[in-house]
């Protein structure tokens, strides 16, 4: 049975051409790591990352060269670009002009308020959204005396008080992000502010780390909050390709049935009875179907025994050992083959699937 959550309702506002609050799906970005003003490295990562499903990028600005580069990176790529500033107000109105379709700054660290409203100012002329990012590392003095330290109640007073700066500015194109490196802090900041706030929130745990701790990380503070209807947008953070953070940040909303991006698959752990190379396999398919939005649940597994049993709920499914492969469907064996074809096979199946079978389906349903 699946899970129904229901989302928050929110204002909804506009990153270039990409919907993001009220009843517009949630949205899965992610920042290069590249520097900026590479415009060719830049460029051909974020095509990696569009061709992973990333549907928003953030670039770091540091100086104005980096802000410059926005320009000739915006015509080279295909989703919104954001851009990431800190500390100078000048790099966030050269961004903007550059092209950004939307800027990420903190405003209590970019100057006094007559250089809060000179950015807000050109965020209304080129008609781009802000969003509010507080991190609990960068969070005002008196805050911090105030609350003895970094607490989720600090960290939302924080976002409160830039909410009410821009609000004062009549500027309501906001989104904000109140991120901690733990997920604790983290889940009681959101849920804290999504009872204060009917604005867009971007989820993520900050600094989450390496690949195995910060999907772990990431997986418990987003997943529970989307599961708690809480969310607009999510960026996975890891120190890894930033392919990687794409990839996990769907993970997570396909896991909890709100999203789709490629297939289901499902693999065994692998025993003593596998002897296939079922790593290499998987992640073979893993590859293949990146770029798929087909709704189809996929099984690996390396036993020819048990696999078809264990794995009957998929639509398609292989299994291997001792030189032969098998194909089957629903748990029913369709062919055998050659070890070596696995991978072939089940992609030519999945094709198959793609063009045949799934648009029967559809049209079954609709009638």
């Amino acid at each position: 049975m699946s899970l129904v959550i229901k989302r928050r309702p929110t204002r909804q506002i506009r990153v270039g051409n990409v919907k993001i609050g009220s009843d517009a799906p949630i949205v899965v970005q992610s920042m290069t790591n590249t520097r900026t003003q590479d415009v060719p490295a830049t460029t051909a990562q974020i095509h990696r990352m569009e061709n992973s499903g990333c549907e928003i990028v953030r670039v770091a600005v540091p100086d104005m060269e980096a802000a410059a580069a926005i320009f000739s990176i915006k015509k080279k790529i295909s989703i919104p670009l954001i851009a990431d500033i800190h500390f100078d107000y000048r790099l966030a109105i050269a961004a903007a002009e550059a092209g950004a379709d939307g800027l990420r700054l903190n405003p209590g660290n970019i100057g006094g308020i007559k250089k809060v409203k000179a950015v807000v100012d050109c965020a209304m002329r080129y008609n781009i959204p802000i969003r509010i990012g507080i991190n609990s590392g960068s969070l005002e003095k008196d805050i911090l005396n105030k609350y003895k330290g970094v607490t989720a109640e600090a960290m939302v007073e924080s976002a409160v008080r830039h909410i009410e700066l821009l609000a004062a500015f009549d500027f309501h194109d906001i989104k904000i992000s109140i991120k901690a490196s733990d997920v604790h802090r983290t889940l009681e900041a959101y849920r804290l502010l999504s009872s204060k706030t009917d604005f867009p929130l971007h989820l993520g745990v900050t600094e989450a780390g390496t690949l195995y701790s910060g999907i772990v990380k990431s997986s418990l503070g987003i997943g529970i909050l989307i599961s708690e209807g809480i969310g607009d947008t999510i960026r996975v953070s890891l120190t890894r390709d930033p392919v990687e953070e794409v990839r996990v940040g769907f993970e997570i909303l396909k896991a909890l049935e709100i999203r789709r991006h490629g297939p289901e698959i499902i693999s065994c752990p692998t025993c003593g009875r596998c002897n296939i190379d079922l790593f290499s396999i998987v992640e073979s398919v893993e590859k293949a179907m990146l770029k798929k939005s087909l709704p189809i649940k996929l099984a690996i597994m390396g036993c020819m025994v048990n696999g078809p049993g264990e794995a009957k709920e998929a639509d398609i499914g292989i299994a291997g050992a001792d030189g032969m492969g098998i194909l089957f469907r629903k748990g029913k064996v369709t062919r055998k083959f050659s070890q070596e074809k696995l991978v072939e096979v089940l992609l030519k199946e999945v094709e198959k699937y793609e063009t045949i079978d799934y648009p029967q389906l559809q049209n079954n349903n609709k009638e």
